[in-house]
């Protein structure tokens, strides 16, 4: 028998209430954040259910309000005025015929940050401003350029400082860090800032410039500096990935990562048991746990050391 996907079990249950009238019209259905937080799902799978009783046509987004009931096909008046009275209580400032580019951002990435990537669209965002769709063309040209926008407006939030730290060391782990810390609040941003095909960013350009600064002050070519740059750019990149992975692993498991190695431990017993590993028998249980902001730190380190050995040997003009 084929396993019932989660996000389908969810949308079955909400549409059971829904159909029994235990969410009436107008009522306001569970937020995505509140489905992983009841039903200890990831949130995309949290934003799949959602979008299955959208696409069922048993809710929609009412700006200001959330995702509501609608009226149905047997509900006649009454679903349709409590939804009128759900959308009039709305703000007005979600009411706005015409959104500046920074609150179309803005919104845009309040849903990233709520329900992932995959939950902004145009229509999504217009919704949830309360204004049609094609007036956000005024603003932005597409979606690609909503997402560009909204990469530049994250990056903008943590800028590096003026002064900048004395030495090229310091300068990086600032650099670093506010990057991580960055990936950290925004956990969509990692998978679509590309290293390969570099988006064309303001705000990731003044980043640039300062690491490139720090590094050719230090003694390296503009284009030695910024093979570091990738460099470093793509280790905290890399690493962040994992936010998000992690982040959905303890929605669907229910489990942090030192429960979830515990749960293990019978398993690597029995691999022990059958295989040669003496310098992994060593290791204490603790250093089995993986913390991703120890794990970030200590590579990070790592890293920085290898560039400190490339500054010594372009100073003493072995290697440009």
């Amino acid at each position: 028998m084929t396993a019932v996907p989660r996000s389908a079990q969810i949308a079955a249950e909400l549409r059971a209430q829904i159909e029994s009238g235990g969410l009436g019209p107008g009522m306001r259905v569970p937020s995505t954040r509140d489905m992983v937080r009841e039903w200890g799902v990831a949130m995309a799978t949290a934003t799949k259910a959602l979008s299955t009783l959208r696409q069922a046509g048993l809710v929609h987004s009412v700006p200001g309000i959330g995702t509501v009931v609608g009226p149905g096909p047997n509900r006649g008046e009454e679903g349709s005025a409590a939804t009128r009275r759900a959308s009039a209580a709305a703000p007005a400032r979600h009411a706005t015929a015409t959104p500046t580019t920074e609150v179309i951002v803005a919104a845009a990435i309040a849903i990233a940050d709520a329900e992932g990537l995959a939950g902004v669209s145009m229509r999504r965002v217009a919704a949830q401003l309360g204004v049609g769709t094609m007036s956000l063309y005024r603003h932005v040209a597409d979606k690609d350029d909503l997402l560009v926008r909204m990469m530049d407006a994250v990056l903008r939030e943590r800028m590096p400082p003026e002064p900048p730290p004395t030495g090229w060391r310091a300068r990086l782990e600032l650099a670093a860090g506010t990057l991580w810390a960055t990936f950290h609040q925004h956990m969509w941003l990692a998978p679509v800032l590309s290293v390969t095909r570099p988006q064309p960013i303001a705000s990731g350009m003044t980043y640039l410039e300062f690491v490139l600064e720090a590094l050719v002050e230090a003694g390296l070519t503009p284009r030695r500096a910024l093979g570091l740059h990738l460099a470093l750019v793509n280790y905290v990149r890399g690493t962040a990935l994992n936010l998000e992975l992690e982040a959905d692993a303890i929605a669907d498991s229910g489990q942090d990562a030192r429960q979830w190695m515990d749960a293990q431990e019978p398993a690597v017993q029995s691999v022990l048991s059958t295989t040669e590993l003496p310098v992994f028998e060593r290791l204490d249980a603790i250093d089995h746990q993986v913390d991703l902001d120890s794990l970030f730190d200590f590579g990070l380190q790592r890293l920085l050391d290898g560039f400190a050995v490339d500054i010594a040997l372009a100073r003493g003009g072995r290697r440009s």
